[in-house]
């Protein structure tokens, strides 16, 4: 087995065009480090609907310039037996480590196989990359980012013509055209050809901006904070498209950086990654309003205000429901959609105004197919105000749309935090929570559900379980995933694998009557002890 082991490794450095990935190799083949050569050849990194996203590193099992060619070369397979023999494909990347490199790899692929590429100037927003698919009529598109992962890992994320992400069978048609693929060596590279893009592209999605905000502006703009977040531009300037304050940056994440040196995972859901946003919001004078924060590709927003005396984030469950009103009272028409793991507060703002809603699978490739799009979000912070500009989350128009609100509510004096009780008041009180398990044997996830699956619970926090759903079977309304939703007297649960992370996410929402303005104190009491209680069952049920 080892001698076999060797054998695999030594044919993939033969082949590996990256200096820095063959010297690894072949230090780990030289010390017979079994263990790991075992780690990165006992089988292939999995293309699906998240594409590719995994650890930087030489082998099969880890992002490199040889899975990526072998990616590229695939999806122009692909394409080409889809019909477009020279259509044009657009190529994104984001400033981590390789990034550059993997999106130079795609366009020379691309160009070889007789496809027209086009590669962004430098590092930008996924949104750019979403937006310039349709801006410049191309067949697909490639972002090379892994969002808010670790430093260590990248990816590499397909779009079709229509601007969203790929979803079956598109997926495993193009998986399918990965594995034919052989000897690099088979895959023409060559070194021009392809078009590396000015910056119209981005000053066309700049001015697009524009349009997600309302005619008329609020008559005194007020003083915005803005954490850029490690944004993949200058999106900061861009922040006062026509009028809103310039933003207040936190210097010391304001710029690219593939290390991410001051968190701990680039990503404003995590614990700790808006500390720093927090502490200069504290130290600037006057006082900000708001705080707003990407993650390092920008397609999410992070929204933080006062709640007393300090800062609190708002949930990415607040902020759709914010964003949500703020469009109904612009007069939106079309389709509301959010994910299954989103708060049904969403349904009942849509319902209230007469607009359609739909619920969908977790994931914007699902929510920007949406019929008749014309607001969609799901509770990890992804928001789609602008669906006809970008078909996909997108982190700076959702920023604009935000302080737009926040600025109006302020000539009125009240806040975001006011809104949010008039909408409990009116809708109830929709709280939600997540218990997210991270972890680094994924058997344990697997083993969870399993257990989930044999030993059903029937009661959690005191309240009967009136309906549990296997989803891997389907809905009416959903093809299959591997989930399980609960529903119980005026809470939901729902559970599943993450997706892009070694997580096992359990969703909870309580929905609380709210009488009056005076009744929430107690509404909020009552969510919080519910809440918890659920988090607890249904941690032991899982046994996680």
């Amino acid at each position: 087995m080892h001698d076999d082991l060797i054998a695999r490794a030594q044919a993939w450095l033969a082949e590996d065009p990256d200096a820095d990935t063959r010297e690894e190799l072949a230090e780990l083949i030289a010390a017979e480090d079994h263990a790991e050569l075992a780690a990165r050849f006992s089988g292939t990194l999995q293309f699906g609907t998240a594409g590719l996203r995994g650890e930087l590193g030489a082998g099969p099992l880890r992002m490199n310039r040889s899975v990526v060619i072998r990616a590229a070369a695939g999806l122009a397979a692909y394409l080409k037996k889809q019909g477009y023999t020279d259509g044009l494909v657009v190529i994104g990347y984001d400033a981590r480590h390789k990034s550059a490199d993997f999106a130079r790899d795609t366009a020379a692929v691309m160009t070889g196989a007789g496809l027209r590429a086009a590669l962004l100037p430098r590092p930008l927003p996924t949104p750019v990359l979403a937006f310039a698919i349709r801006h410049l009529g191309a067949v697909a598109g490639v972002e090379v980012t892994a969002s808010h992962n670790p430093p260590r890992d990248n990816g590499y994320k397909v779009y079709l013509g229509d601007g969203s992400q790929i979803v079956p069978p598109a997926d495993t048609d193009i998986a399918a055209e990965i594995d034919a693929v052989r000897a690099l060596a088979d895959v023409p590279r060559p070194t021009t050809g392809w078009t590396t893009l000015d910056d119209s592209v981005l000053d066309a999605y700049l001015t697009r901006t524009d349009a997600v905000l309302a005619p008329t502006p609020p008559h005194r703009p007020h003083r915005l904070h803005g954490d850029a977040r490690r944004r993949q531009g200058r999106p900061p300037r861009r922040l006062r498209p026509r009028r809103l304050p310039r933003p207040t940056l936190v210097t010391e994440q304001a710029d690219p950086d593939p290390e991410f040196p001051t968190v701990a995972f680039p990503n404003p859901e995590e614990p700790g990654a808006m500390d720093l946003a927090f502490a200069t919001a504290r130290a600037t004078s006057p006082a900000p309003d708001l705080i707003v924060a990407n993650d390092p590709d920008a397609d999410r927003l992070a929204v933080a205000v006062h709640d007393g005396t300090d800062w609190r984030m708002l949930r990415g469950d607040e902020v759709g429901a914010l964003l949500a009103a703020h469009l109904v009272s612009r007069g939106a028409t079309g389709t509301f959609a959010e994910s299954i793991v989103s708060s049904s507060l969403l349904g009942r703002i849509a319902e209230k105004a007469n607009l359609p809603h739909v619920e969908t699978l977790t994931g914007f490739k699902w929510i920007a197919r949406a019929e008749g799009l014309r607001f969609g979000y799901e509770e990890a912070l992804g928001y789609c105000v602008d669906p006809d500009g970008v078909r996909d989350k997108d982190g700076i128009t959702a920023a604009l749309l935000i302080t737009e609100l926040a600025s109006t509510l302020k000539e009125a004096g009240r806040t975001l935090l006011d809104l949010l009780d008039d909408l409990a008041v009116e809708h109830g009180l929709h709280a939600t929570d997540q218990l997210s398990v991270r972890v680094q044997d994924l058997s344990l996830i697997a083993d969870a559900m399993r257990r989930l699956r044999e030993q059903p619970p029937t009661r959690l926090a005191g309240l009967a379980i009136t309906e549990a759903e296997d989803l891997t079977k389907g809905t009416a309304d959903l093809p299959p995933t591997d989930g399980l939703r609960y529903t119980l007297d005026g809470a939901r649960v729902i559970v599943r694998p993450s997706g892009t992370e070694p997580k096992l996410k359990c969703y909870l929402e309580v929905v609380v009557p709210v009488g009056t303005h005076a009744d929430l104190p107690a509404a909020r009491t009552r969510a919080a002890d519910l809440l918890a209680a659920l988090k607890r069952d249904f941690a032991a049920a899982a046994g996680i």
